[in-house]
């Protein structure tokens, strides 16, 4: 990822009121942090290879309280607006590995429309074996098993927004 790209990134979370994001691919692990009470800026989080890149400062949610008595009910504002996230992810059997989001993006069970899914309910997979692609900023992004089994539970359908750490898979190890 080169320095525009992080931008370009960075632009999308603060318009999509993301606070925090995490993407890894290969050796290379991009963390983004916001946090939502002035702060000293977050700083993106870079492997030693992107070392280079300067870290971009990402801008904190605006404040509008200027006394104490005017931040409590901002902040229980905040709170109530935290609460009603994302349903609550199934709860998975004890026998299964749980493959998750390693991202935020859409979630696509085949390489092109038309195509033949990548895996099936029952399938047997391999440790590295493609199961999905995760399209982020037009950027797709191959999931792959960290076990091998048995496909057991797809959580996700095709073309659904996944986020971060949501179930993508349920895997019986063999």
């Amino acid at each position: 990822m080169n320095q525009k790209e992080i931008r370009e990134l960075i632009e999308f979370l603060v318009e999509k009121d993301i606070a925090e994001f995490e993407l890894e691919r290969g050796d290379m692990k991009l963390h983004i942090k916001r946090g939502g009470t002035p702060q000293p800026a977050p700083v993106v989080q870079v492997a030693p290879a992107l070392a280079s890149i300067p870290a971009i400062p990402v801008p904190a949610a605006p404040v509008a309280a200027s006394s104490p008595a005017a931040a409590q009910p901002a902040a229980s504002s905040v709170v109530e607006a935290a609460a009603p996230q994302a349903p609550a992810a199934p709860a998975p059997d004890a026998d299964l590995h749980v493959v998750k989001s390693p991202i935020v993006g859409t979630f696509y069970e085949a390489a092109s429309p038309g195509a033949p899914p990548f895996v099936r309910i029952g399938d047997s997979v391999q440790e590295g074996q493609v199961l999905c692609i995760i399209e982020a900023m037009k950027l797709m992004n191959e999931i792959e098993a960290e076990v091998s089994g048995v496909l057991a539970k797809a959580f996700v359908s095709n073309g659904t927004p996944v986020e971060y750490g949501m179930p993508l898979f349920g895997i019986r190890r063999q």
